[in-house]
């Protein structure tokens, strides 16, 4: 126990012996510590003076060799930027040569190579007084090649002209030139413009310049084609006069029909070869000699046809049909002309109207024509046929030849207007309309065929001496039946031919051969006609001379005076067969009964002929 009480308190004396050596050695440490701040603070402070004063004495070195180096930089700059200024006068020197000299064909690549790169040089540096220098070169550049554009253009649009009457209205443009026109055009296309390039200084000046090479072109183009086309159009309104009127109204239309042909292959040339891509702003201009060409010459056919309508109606009506098939082909040309100060005015549709309101025209005309004809001019007719019989028949063969342009153009006119001054009044007429043109235009030809019989039948009645007068109606209607009814040239006719106006022919053509047997052979019945006031055998010689007499008058008249039926063979031969059913049957009879009767001691001083040489003189006429 007291070892361990011993033990103790030696570890706590060493403890404590510990205790108080840590703590000396603790304050030293610190006083140390200290005095060793101290003395670094004090080598800082001087260094801090030191360098104060180091900074303070090279202050102006630093600041002057700051200076030095950017005027040293400034100055590299400087010598740089006149490297480079000098470089570019050098080559702009070059461009220019190139650009003031002007492309060459064979050369158009490099005078391309060359805008573009000044456009780039436009586009990629920012001096302003270097942009417009290389500007104006781009616009004297862009000149230049619509100069040359303009000069290939002319060379296309001038040489020789097709001959008139050839099927092509227009020499094609020369495929050699278009080798050239092609690239450059498309050239021209990418050039700046405001629209695409609206920063570039030269932009303003390049359209104006585009579109008046554009208008060149039109202008230029539109002279040739009408140039090309007048001498055809000269030829067509020479010709009208000289050849078959529907013949010349087809030249007309074919002529107009090539209008078209060139009008469209002038679109499609302007597509391909305008400096700029909206042809439509050009279109109108190139097309507008063209069409006043058009309208001066179809306005020169319509004046000849109304100096003489009855002689050119069907020249008006042929145009008007042929003209009517290319309406649509028009319209859609028309419609390409854009925002044309001219779009609002359509020279085919004008012109159409003015043709259709002839060919409106010309239906009553003939028709008065026709009725006119009764009047007569004086004198007698004779036997043969009237004037305007052959023309009604002439007429009415035509009309399936412009079927379309005749029913279009009697639609218009109204079912009936064109009976004018007979107490028709206009517009009151029975509703037909579009779809009606076959019916409308069966009641004209009735009119017509009903018109052209009433003039006969007045004329006839004017006549002084009935046996001319009878064979004068049966000549003309039998002509009217047979080129109309029973034989026309156009089998078209016969659908035009209603009931009512084969009933009318018939029916007068009846009457008319009627009226032909009972002036010229009635009295030869009479005469063989028993009379129960005159018998004996003085009355029978009386009557064998009195038909013998007339007999050889009606022989006369028929072979030296007037012809019957007489460019209708198959028409004189029935005429024929019906004059001997009736002649010889009855003088077969008469013959036979005063013959048994020995009516005198010489007959054949009476009985000149015998039946079968009466009958053989009868048929002879009609031979």
């Amino acid at each position: 126990m007291d070892d361990e009480t011993a033990e103790i308190e030696l570890l706590e004396q060493n403890l404590n012996k510990t205790r108080q050596i840590s703590q000396r050695m603790t304050s030293e440490f610190h006083a140390f510590y200290r005095r060793q701040t101290l003395n670094q603070v004090a080598i800082l402070n001087s260094f801090d003076t030191r360098l104060a004063k180091l900074e303070k004495s090279i202050l102006p070195l630093y600041t002057s060799t700051q200076i030095l180096n950017r005027r040293a930089s400034n100055i590299e700059k400087a010598l740089l930027k006149i490297d480079e200024l000098a470089s570019n006068q050098e080559g702009i020197a070059v461009e220019e040569a190139l650009i003031l000299r002007g492309p060459q064909p064979s050369q158009l690549d490099a005078y391309r190579d060359a805008l573009e790169r000044l456009n780039a040089a436009i586009a990629f540096k920012g001096s302003e007084g270097d942009s417009l220098e290389t500007a104006r070169l781009v616009e004297t550049g862009a000149k230049k090649l619509t100069q040359l554009y303009t000069k290939l253009v002319a060379e296309g649009s001038s040489g020789s002209m097709p001959p008139p009457g050839s099927d092509l209205p227009i020499n094609p443009f020369p495929p050699s030139l278009l080798e050239t026109l092609i690239p450059l055009v498309a050239f021209l296309r990418t050039l700046p413009l405001p629209s695409t390039h609206p920063s570039h200084p030269a932009s303003p000046a390049i359209l104006s310049t585009l579109k008046e090479a554009q208008r060149g072109y039109a202008d230029m183009r539109g002279a040739w084609c009408r140039k090309c086309l007048e001498g055809q159009g000269r030829r067509v309104l020479d010709r009208a006069d000289t050849i078959d009127p529907i013949a010349a109204g087809l030249e007309f239309g074919k002529w107009a029909e090539s209008i078209l042909d060139v009008a469209e292959e002038e679109f499609n040339l302007l597509e391909d070869l305008s400096p700029l891509s909206n042809p439509q702003l050009a279109y109108g201009a190139l097309m507008n000699p063209i069409l006043v060409l058009f309208s001066s010459t179809l306005n020169s056919l319509i004046g000849s046809i109304k100096r003489s309508l009855h002689k050119y109606n069907f020249l008006a009506l042929s145009s008007y049909e042929y003209m009517l098939s290319l309406q649509s082909r028009w319209d859609k040309t028309m419609a390409r002309r854009g925002t044309d100060a001219r779009k609002d005015t359509n020279e085919f549709r004008d012109g159409l109207q003015s043709l259709r309101n002839v060919c409106l025209r010309s239906f009553p005309e003939f028709l008065a024509d026709v009725k006119m004809a009764s009047m007569g001019k004086g004198g007698e007719l004779g036997t043969t046929l009237a004037d305007f019989v052959v023309t009604t028949v002439k007429y009415l063969d035509r009309i399936p030849e412009v079927q379309s342009a005749a029913g279009a153009a009697l639609v218009t006119l109204g079912d009936g207007n064109w009976k004018m001054g007979e107490g028709v009044q206009v517009g009151k007429a029975s509703k037909l309309g579009e779809g009606d043109e076959h019916v409308i235009l069966e009641h004209y030809v009735y009119d017509v065929v009903n018109t052209t019989i009433n003039s006969l039948n007045v004329l006839s009645r004017t006549q002084k001496r009935a046996v001319l007068s009878s064979i004068f109606l049966l000549n003309n209607i039998a002509f009217l039946r047979r080129n109309v009814l029973l034989d026309p040239k156009h089998d078209a006719l016969l659908d035009m031919l209603s009931k009512p106006t084969q009933d009318v022919i018939n029916s007068n053509f009846r009457m008319a051969k009627a009226a032909y047997f009972d002036t010229n052979f009635s009295p030869l019945i009479q005469a063989l006609s028993e009379d129960s006031k005159e018998k004996g055998k003085a009355a029978t010689k009386e009557r064998f001379t009195r038909f013998y007499d007339l007999f050889d008058e009606v022989i006369e008249r028929h072979r030296g005076v007037v012809s019957v039926l007489e460019d209708d063979e198959e028409g004189r031969a029935e005429l024929g067969e019906e004059v001997v059913k009736l002649i010889i049957p009855s003088l077969e009879r008469f013959v036979a009964k005063h013959r048994e009767k020995e009516f005198s001691k010489n007959p054949q001083k009476y009985i000149r002929l015998s039946v079968e040489d009466v009958e053989a003189q009868l048929r002879s006429i009609y031979r």
